[in-house]
C-alpha cells in the first residue's frame, strides 16, 4: 500500500518544489504558502527563512529502518533541531528551502509519507505507545492503527475536508491518545471490541467526544472512518475556518442530531462498500535473559515475561539530533527492539531484556527524571508562526528552578504548556496547564501564560480544565516552586494534596494573578 501511495503522491512534489522556491524568493505570502505547504507536512518557521518537515508514522512506530533514515538525514543535511510531537511524529526544524525539497522526497521513499501531515487532511493516526506489550491492556490496537493509517491516505487527494481529521486508538482506560475526545477515536474493550467516539477535540471551544457506537468488531473500523469522512464533508463548516473542526457539528446538529447523521452515513457505507479488514497480529518471539526481576523508575515490565520497555523523555520533546545516532548504535544488534513515540513527546524502547535495558538506560540519562520534568511543551513562538508564548523557554526555566528544590517525584504534576489556544500540548486536559498570552501591567504588556487547572484525560473521568487568569511568564517558575514547597511540607504528592487543598491552590494563583 505504501508503494501505491508513493507513486500516486510523487508527482505532487514538482508543485511543492515550485511553490516552496517561490515563497523562498518572496513571490508568495506567508499565509498563501502555509495554506499549501501544510498538506505536505511542512511549514515555514517564524521569519519565513527556515522550514519544518513532519514525518508521518502511524502509531508512533520508529522502527530500526526508520531510525537509520533519521540518522542519515541528520548527518546529510546538518539538522540541528528535532522535535517529538504530541501526535507521535518527528519534526525536523531549521531546514533550508533547497534541502527541504530534496529531503521530503527521500522521506517519502523511506516509507514516511508526510502528505497530509498538516493542513486540511487526515493526520497521523495515533495508538497507545505500549500497545502489544503493556500489562493490563485490553488488546493490542497497534495493528488497527497501522491499517487505518493506510486506509485514510486514500482521501488525501480525493476529498476536500473542511479542516483536519485526527484519528486514534486506545488500548486501555489510560486513554493516552485521547480517543474519547478526538475527531474519531476507537476505544478498546475487554471483550476485544471497540467503542467509537467522534466529534471531540481541544483548542478553541473544546468538546469531549460523542459515543457513536458500542462494541464493534475491530474488522469493521474502516466503515466507521468512511462514515466520519462522509459526515464531516456533508455537515462540516466550509465557510468559517474557526468553526470547521468536527467538534462544531455537536453544536450545529446537536449531539443527538450528530449521532443520527453519523449513523445514517454509516448505514449508507455498509450497504454499498466492502471495507472489512484483516490484520496481522504482532508476535514477539524474544526470550528473556537470566534477570527477570530488573527494576528501575524508567523501566516498565512488559506482559511478555522478562522483557521490558525503557522510557526516555527529552525535556520539552526537544531531542538532541545526535541522540538518534546513539540509539542506532546501541540497539543495532538487539533483536525485535523498536522505538514507540508517545503522545507526550517522549519515547519507549520496547522488547528489551534486562541486560539490554541497562545499556539503553545508560545512553538516556540526560532526559526527565521526575513526573514534572516529563512535562509537555509545544515548540513555541521562537519557531512557530502562530505561537504567542515561548513554551520551550518557559519549561526550561521551570525545570531549572524546580530542580534546585530537589522535590520528591510527584510533588509537582506533569504540566502542559501551549504557546497559543491551539492546545498543541493538550494544556486543556492537564492537572496544570498554561497557554500563551499577554498580561497588561503598569509597566506595559508583558509575556504571560493563562493557567488551566483540573483537567483529566482518563477514560470515564475526562474533564476540560478550568481557565484562569494570566501569570507573567517570568513569575511562573517561582509560582511552581511555591506550590511545590507547600506540598512537600505536607510530605505528599500533588495528586493526593489537591483533593483536599483546592482553596490553597486558588489562593496561590490569586497571589500571582492579582
Amino acid at each position: 500500500m505504501q508503494a501505491k501511495y508513493l507513486q500516486e503522491f510523487l508527482p505532487d512534489l514538482e508543485e511543492f518544489r515550485t511553490k516552496t522556491m517561490k515563497f523562498h524568493n518572496g513571490e508568495m505570502t506567508i499565509p498563501e504558502y502555509k495554506g499549501f505547504s501544510g498538506g505536505y507536512g511542512s511549514y515555514a518557521q517564524r521569519g519565513g527563512k527556515k522550514h519544518m518537515l513532519r514525518l508521518r508514522m502511524a502509531g508512533g512506530r520508529l522502527t530500526k529502518e526508520r531510525l537509520t533514515f533519521v540518522c542519515n538525514a541528520i548527518r546529510e543535511y546538518g539538522i540541528d533541531t528535532v522535535k517529538l510531537t504530541t501526535c507521535q511524529s518527528i519534526q525536523f526544524h531549521n531546514l533550508e528551502a533547497e534541502d527541504l525539497c530534496v529531503l521530503i522526497e527521500e522521506t517519502w521513499k523511506a516509507g514516511m509519507i508526510s502528505r497530509g501531515g498538516g493542513g486540511d487532511f487526515p493526520r497521523n493516526v495515533m495508538a497507545s505507545p505500549l500497545s502489544g506489550v503493556e500489562i493490563g491492556e485490553y488488546f493490542d490496537v497497534q495493528p488497527y492503527a497501522q491499517a487505518m493509517g493506510e486506509y485514510l491516505m486514500q482521501f488525501i487527494r480525493a476529498v476536500k475536508f473542511p479542516r483536519k481529521l485526527k484519528v486514534c486508538f486506545s488500548n486501555s482506560p489510560k486513554n493516552e491518545t485521547h480517543a474519547t475526545f478526538r475527531d474519531l477515536g476507537f476505544v478498546a474493550n475487554e471483550d476485544g471490541t471497540f467503542d467509537v467516539y467522534a466529534a471531540g477535540g481541544l483548542g478553541n471551544r473544546p468538546e469531549l467526544g460523542v459515543k457513536v457506537a458500542d462494541h464493534i468488531d475491530p474488522a469493521n473500523i474502516c466503515y466507521y472512518a468512511k462514515a466520519m469522512v462522509n459526515t464531516f464533508v456533508t455537515y462540516g463548516n466550509y465557510e468559517n475556518r474557526g468553526r470547521a473542526r468536527t467538534r462544531f457539528m455537536q453544536e450545529s446538529l446537536g449531539k443527538e442530531g450528530f449521532v443520527q447523521a453519523f449513523q445514517d452515513k454509516l448505514a449508507e457505507v455498509i450497504a454499498t462498500e466492502d471495507l472489512a479488514i484483516t490484520v496481522e497480529k504482532q508476535e514477539i518471539h524474544k526470550t528473556a535473559d537470566a534477570d527477570e526481576t530488573f527494576r528501575h523508575p524508567r523501566v516498565i515490565p512488559q506482559k511478555q515475561t522478562g522483557l521490558y520497555a525503557v522510557f526516555y523523555q527529552p525535556i520539552g520533546g526537544m531531542i538532541a539530533p545526535e541522540k538518534f545516532m546513539e540509539f542506532e548504535e546501541c540497539i543495532r544488534e538487539m533483536d525485535e527492539i523498536e522505538i514507540r513515540l508517545t503522545p507526550k513527546e517522549g519515547l519507549y524502547f520496547i522488547n528489551c531484556t534486562a541486560t539490554e535495558a541497562q545499556k539503553i538506560l545508560a545512553i538516556t540519562e540526560d532526559g526527565a527524571n521526575t513526573l514534572f520534568e516529563a512535562s509537555v511543551a509545544c515548540v513555541g513562538n521562537a519557531i512557530c508562526q502562530v505561537g504567542v508564548g515561548n513554551s520551550q523557554e518557559l519549561l526550561r526555566c521551570c525545570v531549572e528552578a524546580v530542580r534546585k528544590e530537589q522535590f520528591a517525584d510527584g510533588v509537582l504534576p506533569q504540566i502542559h504548556i501551549s504557546g497559543c489556544p491551539s492546545s498543541c500540548s493538550a494544556h486543556q486536559i492537564g492537572s496544570i496547564g498554561f497557554r500563551g498570552a499577554v498580561k497588561q501591567t503598569p509597566d506595559g504588556p508583558k509575556p504571560a501564560f493563562a493557567i488551566f487547572i483540573d483537567g483529566c484525560d482518563r477514560q470515564g473521568n475526562e474533564k476540560i480544565a478550568e481557565t484562569g487568569k494570566a501569570i507573567a511568564a517570568q513569575e511562573i517558575p517561582q509560582f511552581l516552586v511555591d506550590l511545590g514547597r507547600m506540598i512537600s511540607a505536607e510530605n505528599t504528592t500533588y495528586e493526593v494534596w489537591i483533593a483536599a487543598n483546592h482553596e490553597k491552590l486558588d489562593s496561590l494563583i490569586e497571589k500571582y494573578t492579582a
